[in-house]
């Protein structure tokens, strides 16, 4: 059995002993609402397994230390890492937030967005992002039916817009407002000085425009400590609803927290740890495509916003996981932590997410179970792990029959010695662009067959080399064979 974690290990991992205090902070969030409700609404007492669940947005696999990265920090889910099984090609089953969220609360493929309909009034036209079918039962509708109390902590301003669906079967959520474009404050109340230090595209009415950077402002002005930036508030609470929910178990509790999602804009004590000297308008977010208008200066000053987000999220992940130390949860609660999507920064001369582009630093994404046993702690599977597998993962480890709709696998055998059905490629979708890849190639490319690229990814692994063009017979055969073939036919064209 591998050595647990314990309170010690993960402040001395974390760097939050008492040099990494001051950084820290020494306040608390309250958390009385929330709190209550949770002790109110407990399923009652018992023993019985628990589960966490975290989700965290826009987390590239590479910038992860435990997955080969030497130069950003991330020492929590580095120690996380050698706690858990740690999947080595996972991928969205489709992207981004809210239809890889559907697969995760679902344990059902949101790709191919068949009967994609937008809700009257969404601003975001991607195919597939819609709220969770009524139809569909969620995880934590299944959690409370087999008696855990079921909690939700998040600020992903996507899940908390009316009828999506993402809180149902939860006995007690938070939803932290004012990430990103959220219309939390008015705004008149967003401060000049704030976008005069700021790169803003003139060309650019959404992400890393003058509108998203104004409402964003807005939302976050009246922050004064770290504590209030939106990592530390989602985890601080997340470990009140665990103090509480303790008393009652058995519990699922699920954590899902935007950061590194941009704007990329922590406190300066973590940027300086990755930049030194930069004197210019601050590239908080990216606009989605060509790095072109980006000097190479800002582009790297971009890298190192997106890398400090990354260790302040990572560091308040590390007060969440030494509160369920010191709570003894270790001992018997599952715990999951996966991302969605990454993003690309500078990578084959891109930014953001375009969904045309669909490249490592988009699609490959960090995966752990840590299982209270130590079972398959440090070990690696590079099974094809993907966003739908949570759901019969979680219901598996538990022992609890999945309903009809779930399409995933169970990976938790893994823990016990087995193995899932081999899955000897992998597809997903992202708007009207797919994706596949098998043991050889990678191939994208719209969904009707068209524009694809192809590369080789053992002969070239930095996927420098575009072989569509010399070798149309197998980008074509793996769109068929592998896009159609799990499809089951034609993809819907809107």
């Amino acid at each position: 059995m591998a050595q647990t974690l314990t309170r010690r290990a993960f402040l001395k991992a974390a760097g939050t002993g008492a040099a990494g205090m001051a950084l820290l902070g020494s306040g608390a969030l309250a958390g009385c609402d929330l709190t209550e409700r949770v002790r109110n609404d407990r399923r009652g007492g018992g023993a019985g397994q628990n589960v966490v669940l975290v989700i965290i947005d826009s987390l590239r696999k590479d910038h992860v230390g435990a997955y080969g990265n030497d130069w950003i920090k991330t020492p929590t889910l580095d120690a996380l890492a050698r706690e858990s099984l740690r999947f080595t090609r996972a991928y969205p089953e489709s992207a981004p937030t809210i239809c890889a969220r559907r697969a995760i609360h679902t344990g059902k493929r949101t790709w191919p967005f068949t009967g994609w309909d937008p809700p009257e009034g969404e601003t975001v036209f991607l195919q597939g992002w819609q709220p969770i079918p009524n139809g569909q039962t969620t995880l934590a509708e299944m959690m409370r039916a087999a008696g855990y109390g079921t909690y939700f902590v998040t600020d992903n301003l996507q899940q908390y817009k009316p009828s999506y669906n993402f809180h149902r079967g939860y006995d007690a959520y938070e939803f932290f407002r004012g990430q990103t474009t959220d219309k939390y404050r008015p705004l008149w109340t967003c401060p000049p000085a704030d976008l005069q230090r700021t790169l803003i595209s003139d060309a650019a009415s959404s992400t890393g425009g003058l509108p998203y950077f104004r409402q964003y402002f807005a939302n976050v002005a009246g922050r004064q400590t770290e504590e209030d930036w939106f990592a530390p508030q989602v985890f601080n609470r997340a470990s009140e609803v665990l103090e509480v929910a303790k008393e009652g178990g058995p519990f699922f509790l699920t954590v899902d927290a935007y950061d590194p999602h941009a704007p990329w804009d922590p406190p300066e004590e973590y940027v300086n740890l990755y930049s030194d000297g930069y004197d210019g308008p601050e590239p908080f977010a990216p606009v989605y495509g060509s790095s072109d208008y980006l000097t190479e200066e800002q582009l790297k000053r971009m890298n190192a916003l997106y890398s400090a987000e990354t260790t302040m999220m990572d560091r308040w992940l590390g007060r969440f996981l030494e509160k369920m130390e010191e709570l003894n949860l270790f001992e018997n609660t599952l715990l999951l932590l996966l991302s969605d999507h990454g993003i690309l920064l500078g990578d084959h001369g891109l930014v953001g997410k375009p969904h045309s582009q669909l490249y490592p630093g988009i699609v490959d994404v960090p995966f752990l179970i840590r299982h209270p046993e130590g079972k398959g702690a440090g070990a690696t599977s590079d099974h094809y792990a993907s966003t739908h597998d949570v759901v019969p993962t979680i219901l598996g480890y538990l022992g609890v029959d999945p309903p009809e709709q779930v399409e995933g696998q169970d990976l938790s055998v893994f823990l016990e010695g087995g193995e899932p059905e081999a899955r000897d490629h992998f597809t997903l979708g992202y708007h009207d662009h797919v994706w596949t890849r098998d043991d050889r190639y990678v191939m994208f490319g719209k969904n009707d067959g068209t524009e694809a690229k192809l590369f080789d990814i053992q002969e070239d692994p930095g996927f420098e080399n575009d072989l569509a063009g010399q070798r149309p017979d197998i980008a074509r055969r793996m769109f068929e064979e592998y896009v159609l073939g799990d499809a089951g036919g034609p993809l819907p064209q809107y």
